[in-house]
C-alpha cells in the first residue's frame, strides 16, 4: 500500500511541475513510469543504476555475520554499497533477482538492503550476501553479474528485516 501511495505521489508532483510546452522528445511520461513501477517495484523517478556486482557469503575470508551496522547479515536480502553511491539504509530493488530461489524456499521479491560496506567495494559496484558457504552463491550464478539493474526505491531504519 505504501508503494502505491508514494507512486500517486511522484504521479502528482511530475503532473505538476511537467512542463506544459515541452517537446515530445523530452515530455515526461508519468503514466509510464507509474506503469513501470507497478510492474518493478520501483518508484517513479528513482535513481536507477547498472553496477557490476559480486557475491559474498559466511565463511569467506574475513566475512563475518554481522554488517556494517552492526546488525546481522540476511540471506539474499542484505548487499554491500559504496556509501559515495549508494547511502546506507537504501531499499534497493534489483530486477535480475526476481524469481531466484531464497534459502527457505521462497521465491525472491528483488528487494535488497543497502546495510554493508567493503574494502573492494568502490565505484558503481555492489556484493549481495547470498548466505553461508559458497554453495549458496549457486542460484546467483545465472546472472550476468557485470550489468545488474539496480533501483534505489526507499530507506529503513534499524536493522533491515530478516
Amino acid at each position: 500500500m505504501r508503494r502505491r501511495l508514494a507512486a500517486l505521489a511522484a504521479l502528482t508532483a511530475c503532473l505538476i511541475a511537467a512542463p506544459a510546452a515541452a517537446s515530445p522528445q523530452s515530455a515526461p511520461d508519468p503514466i509510464g513510469d507509474l506503469l513501470l513501477g507497478a510492474l518493478t517495484g520501483a518508484v517513479p523517478g528513482s535513481p536507477q543504476f547498472r553496477l557490476k556486482a559480486s557475491l559474498y557469503h559466511v565463511g569467506a575470508r574475513g566475512v563475518g555475520v554481522l554488517d556494517s551496522l552492526g546488525c546481522r547479515v540476511v540471506a539474499m536480502r542484505t548487499a554491500a554499497i559504496d556509501t559515495r553511491v549508494i547511502p546506507r539504509r537504501t531499499v534497493l530493488f534489483i530486477e535480475e533477482t526476481v524469481g531466484l530461489r531464497m534459502p527457505d524456499g521462497r521465491v525472491h521479491d528483488g528487494y535488497w538492503y543497502a546495510s554493508d560496506t567493503g574494502g573492494a567495494i568502490k565505484g558503481q559496484r555492489i556484493d549481495l550476501f547470498t548466505g553461508s558457504g559458497s554453495s549458496s552463491m549457486k542460484p546467483m550464478m545465472r546472472l550476468n553479474m557485470s550489468h545488474l539493474t539496480v533501483s534505489k526505491v526507499g530507506q529503513f531504519q534499524g536493522c533491515p528485516p530478516a
